[in-house]
């Protein structure tokens, strides 16, 4: 699946926003509804199992996405 999300999500985003999101399976459900009636390309078979893939793997229970900025502030901290 993960390849599916990579070409239905990055069509339009750079793969940082998705990380950076952090939702759970019902807001993905959103996103996603929403990003597929935007023209989104995504088959009406992989739907769901899109949707736990994103749930699973950038859900609020995920560490923060942590841009190369983050990480040399949470450096200079320590």
């Amino acid at each position: 699946m993960q390849a599916k999300a990579i070409t239905a999500c990055t069509e339009c985003h750079e793969s940082r926003i998705i990380m950076q999101q952090r939702l759970n399976k019902q807001s993905w459900a959103k996103e996603v509804d929403k990003m597929i009636r935007w023209g989104a390309v995504v088959d009406a078979n992989d739907h769901d199992a899109l949707i736990d893939y994103l749930g699973t793997n950038f859900g609020p229970d995920r560490p923060d996405y942590e841009t190369s900025r983050t990480s040399r502030k949470k450096t200079k901290k320590q």
